[in-house]
């Protein structure tokens, strides 16, 4: 009850931006002027005080001068301004905006209240309107993400403010990356200036079971398991796997990588194990996997640590990922032998996450042929990057969405939806175009091997 929740958006605030600037500037200009007219000012009798009198003695010769030489210092101050307090004045205009929101939708209650007329003795039958209840809203930025708190009251407006999405991505610019149902509000988060919230590769940070992948934005496969890439070509969606292998193999998670197209990910059989291309190899990978998954199931249950509830985390245990590029083309190639596969994979989706199996499958485009009885819906962390068709972004976030999507030309951009059903835009990680994937993944493949040789010595 008593978290502070931010600035309250008040009716009066639908000339925000004007009123401030007014204000401020006028401060400003005021205060260049005082060193011109300090001498006046203090010698002036203000006993005898007349508005021509002081007029008259504030005109000198200097007077354009000086106000010009204020003016050019309130420009100077405001360019400054929108310059390096950016989020400052974006922050007016955001709440500005939600005023002029509630007011133009007339989402507030009024009362008609008696005009008195010029005669207070004569009666009038003027009424006027008045506000006599606008909505609790309130307005936060913090960390690069706004937070938009909205009390609920049951009243006839409840319905609109309970379904205020689109109308705050797309009047604030802001992507949705939260929505929260709390005691009497609602609180939407959206994300701030989502392009600037992009992070490097170096920037990518595996860490208590979650990737980091934006500003705000981690895939916590922990929690909400296995991930569903999908886009077209020259997306961004090979250098987007090829990121996630690299930040895993930080970790001591084991990782296994089929290319049914033998391309760019086949090519890192040079540098690491478990990269397979081949029919038969990768079918017996998937195999492998499950029956890894099904063993480890079971030794973890006689395990001497073992707590009902707890994951293979809390045991010490690996992680283990399955990358699959391309996987509706390998559905294609393997023909009727698909059926077998696909149950297998969809045992891992339903049961991996305790055990620490989890699925990584990228195509360019989910079709329900292959990820039939709901697998598809038990991919937590959905990505759909690059140019795709209003049915392919239906496909990935499902049908019913209200989500407007927008395409913009920018290599690594799309949409993702971090497993709680709240779709927003994404920024795959920057790579330098001097990273050399191979190279980097060799070397921490060689220290991983390395710091496991020496750990068995110890033993």
């Amino acid at each position: 009850m008593f978290k502070f929740k931010g600035k309250r958006i008040k009716e009066k605030d639908k000339h925000l931006v004007s009123h401030v600037f007014t204000r401020s500037l006028l401060g400003v200009f005021l205060f260049v002027l005082l060193p011109f007219y300090w001498k006046p000012l203090v010698t002036m009798d203000w006993q005898t005080f007349q508005l021509d009198m002081f007029f008259s003695q504030l005109h000198t010769p200097y007077f354009w001068d000086s106000v010009l030489t204020a003016l050019f210092v309130c420009l100077l101050a405001g360019f400054l301004s929108y310059r390096y307090r950016y989020d400052t004045v974006k922050q007016l205009y955001h709440r500005q905006k939600l005023a002029k929101m509630i007011l133009e939708n007339n989402w507030y209650e009024t009362e008609e209240t008696q005009h008195e007329g010029f005669f207070k003795d004569l009666p009038s039958t003027k009424t006027k309107k008045r506000i006599q209840h606008f909505p609790k809203m309130y307005y936060r930025l913090k960390d690069g993400l706004i937070h938009i708190h909205v009390e609920i009251t049951l009243g006839k407006y409840q319905d609109q403010l309970l379904h205020l999405e689109n109308k705050l991505e797309t009047g604030l610019y802001c992507e949705l990356v939260e929505k929260t149902l709390k005691d009497s509000y609602v609180e939407y988060v959206l994300l701030y200036d989502t392009i600037g919230n992009r992070i490097s590769i170096e920037d990518v940070a595996v860490q208590d079971g979650r990737v980091k992948l934006m500003e705000s934005v981690y895939w916590e496969y922990d929690s909400l398991p296995h991930m569903l890439i999908a886009g077209g070509t020259g997306g961004g969606k090979s250098y987007f796997i090829l990121t996630l292998i690299e930040s895993l193999l930080h970790t001591k998670a084991n990782l296994y990588i089929l290319d049914p197209k033998n391309a760019d990910l086949a090519d890192l059989n040079t540098v690491m194990d478990n990269v397979y291309y081949r029919k038969e190899d990768m079918l017996a990978c998937i195999n492998q996997f499950y029956e890894d998954m099904v063993a480890r199931s079971e030794t973890m249950k006689q395990h001497p640590n073992y707590k009902t509830g707890e994951n293979y985390a809390y045991l010490g245990l690996p992680a283990n990922f399955l990358i699959f590029d391309e996987y509706v083309a390998m559905m294609d190639m393997l023909g009727r032998e698909s059926t077998e596969v696909i149950n297998k994979l969809k045992q891992i989706v339903m049961l991996g996450r305790q055990a620490g199996f989890f699925l990584i499958l990228a195509c360019q485009r989910p079709d329900a042929k292959y990820f039939s009885d709901g697998i598809r819906d038990n991919f937590n962390f959905r990505v759909a990057l690059g140019r795709m068709s209003e049915m392919g972004f239906g496909m990935m976030f499902g049908s019913d969405t209200q989500k407007q999507f927008f395409l913009k030309p920018i290599k690594g951009r799309g949409y993702v939806d971090t497993g709680k059903n709240v779709i927003s835009e994404f920024y795959t990680p920057l790579v330098p175009k001097n990273h050399d994937f191979l190279q980097t993944i060799e070397t921490l493949v060689k220290a991983r091997k390395t710091s496991s040789e020496k750990q068995e010595m110890e033993k």
